[in-house]
């Protein structure tokens, strides 16, 4: 009983901290979080567009590839750049590589804001946003199949398997603000079982307690089995159950008290009973007046599904819900995979999440949500500035992503790649710098969250990226 009451006291010690992140007193005490450090968000919003969006054509702009579209790199001044294919890449697919021959640019680009931010016009909603985002241009992965979705998640290359995400990192550390929603929520379809699947959403020896939840946005069957089958149980008749299993699981629990997967059954039955009626109310998106969700693109076909998950993901970090993980384009490789008729391809894939991303930061930022809310939009890589016929191959050695708020420095442009968008050339970032810089934005340092006998390597952890900051 001693045992189990310290586990209860951590656990809701924990808790507490995070309901009290206003309040810094303390938290040096509680292993992760940074001393001296004020967090500067309370909520991540981590979006990933599955496949690998071209960067060359999206906020890395290279009007380098149509100067030269159609000859060989060798041809070009930039010829050098061939000398990096496969630099860092490990244990990498053969068929991918060797594209020599320039594709130019498929879509037109534009200058927006005071930042003077290059968009593709795929993305001219969040270009329009340009001064609230800092893009990272200078990215890189280990990996050149789509394997790199789970290291986008976890830091590690795909033949490592599973390992904690960096959303079970967050809600490790620090919990959740309402008991009674989830604290890591995943909408949409994530990535495929050939690429990572559940791994890329779970928190592996941290204990499924602390992995995502997926939810869907009806809010007449948001999660599978949450209710009973009508006409079979009351609410006081399934109380009483419950709180007999409770009870049970409790008992069980002294004589196990390190059975991570029965305390994670038993803070599962809790949750499910107390999300019968949260997370319906959640979702119920028709008490949004109707100009918000017209921001979202609730009213066009092509952006209503996406728009309906970002729409969930702003009203989930307004309930205190610690870390939304939001998928486009997933099953299998990933929609944004395009190798033939990229053009068409990200035409259509960019109208869906465009106008709703936006959306999704406009909102937040008009509701004062955004300065403690941290905004990620991000893939597994780039796609490479020579043609595979009419499309892009994978490119793990340069690609971009951006964030937005949590005390991100809006207007930032941070590293370069080279005038043929092939390669990482300054201020290079490994993407674990991205989870080290969500998680000291929410006041945590991944080396002291680390778990005895599960020693992590310096490339693990990352650094944060201090110049977007």
């Amino acid at each position: 009983m001693g045992f189990t009451g310290l586990a209860l006291g951590a656990m809701l010690f924990r808790d507490g901290v995070g309901v009290r992140a206003e309040d810094t007193s303390g938290l040096a005490s509680i292993p992760g979080v940074l001393p001296n450090n004020t967090p500067r968000a309370r909520s991540v919003i981590w979006i990933f567009l599955c496949g690998g969006v071209s960067h060359l054509e999206s906020f890395d702009v290279k009007p380098e590839l149509n100067r030269y579209a159609g000859k060989s790199i060798a041809e070009t001044p930039h010829a050098g750049v061939l000398a990096t294919e496969n630099k860092d890449v490990i244990g990498g697919n053969p068929a991918h590589g060797n594209r020599k021959v320039i594709l130019p640019l498929q879509t037109g680009f534009k200058t927006y804001g005071q930042s003077g931010l290059v968009a593709g016009d795929w993305f001219q909603h969040i270009g329009a946003c340009a001064d609230d985002l800092a893009v990272v241009r200078s990215l890189w992965t280990v990996h050149n199949d789509h394997g790199a979705q789970l290291t986008w998640q976890t830091g590690r290359h795909p033949r490592e398997l599973e390992h904690p995400t960096v959303g079970a990192w967050a809600c490790y550390g620090l919990g959740s603000f309402n008991e009674n929603l989830p604290e890591y929520v995943v909408l949409g379809v994530p990535t495929g079982d050939c690429c990572g699947g559940t791994f890329t959403y779970g928190a592996s020896y941290l204990g499924p307690e602390h992995g995502g939840v997926r939810l869907s946005t009806d809010p007449k069957n948001p999660l599978p089995f949450i209710r009973p089958p009508e006409g079979t149980l009351t609410q006081e008749e399934q109380s009483a159950n419950l709180s007999l299993l409770g009870r049970l699981n409790r008992l069980s629990g002294i004589d196990y008290p390190d059975d991570q997967n029965l305390r994670a059954r038993i803070k599962s039955y809790e949750l499910a009973f107390q999300m019968q009626s949260s997370v319906p109310e959640t979702l119920e998106l028709e008490r949004e007046p109707q100009h918000i969700r017209e921001l979202y693109g609730l009213n066009q076909d092509q952006t209503r599904t996406f728009g309906q998950q970002c729409l969930v993901a702003r009203r989930l970090v307004e309930r205190g819900v610690r870390f939304v993980q939001l998928f486009h384009g997933g099953g299998g490789g990933g929609a944004w995979d395009a190798h033939s008729e990229i053009k068409s391809n990200h035409t259509s894939l960019a109208a869906q999440v465009d106008k709703p991303v936006a959306g999704l930061l406009i909102d937040l930022k008009q509701r004062g949500l955004l300065d403690d809310t941290l905004v990620v939009f991000g893939t597994e890589f780039g796609r490479s500035p020579g043609a595979q016929e009419s499309g892009r191959d994978h490119h793990p050695q340069g690609f971009c992503a951006w964030l937005a708020g949590g005390g991100v420095r809006g207007g930032a442009q941070h590293g370069r790649t080279d005038e043929l968008g092939f390669h990482a050339v300054e201020d290079r970032h490994y993407v674990t710098d991205i989870h080290a810089t969500v998680l000291h934005q929410l006041g945590l340092d991944s080396r002291r969250l680390e778990v005895p006998g599960r020693k992590r390597l310096d490339l693990d952890h990352g650094s944060p990226i201090r110049a977007i900051l």
